[in-house]
């Protein structure tokens, strides 16, 4: 189970966590929201997101849910992989984020 306790633990194991919302993984369903505040709230090491994305509002989900310290991992939803989300799109949101 993945709460405040477990991150607590297994933190000490490693230096990232990289935390898949399984039921969601490779459906394009929208994020698990509840696992992402969960993760930005608790996770006492960097942390990435991964399961679900449909579209870049989720980017923008991820990181306002996860209080800016959660990672966000995108794979189906890609054009380069078959979906919608355009990766050229992706990276210049990344980039705009990050620009300081």
């Amino acid at each position: 189970e993945v709460n405040e306790e477990t991150l607590q633990q297994l933190s000490s194991y490693c230096d990232e966590f990289l935390v898949h919302g399984v039921e969601n993984e490779g459906k394009r369903c929208g994020i698990l929201e509840d696992l992402v505040i969960l993760l930005g709230k608790y996770s006492p090491i960097p942390v990435t997101y991964a399961g679900g994305v449909q579209g870049m509002n989720d980017l923008e989900m991820v990181k306002t849910l996860g209080d800016g310290k959660v990672d966000l991992t995108i794979g189906s939803a890609l054009d380069c992989f078959g979906g919608d989300m355009s990766y050229d799109e992706v990276v210049a949101w990344h980039k705009k984020e990050n620009s300081g």
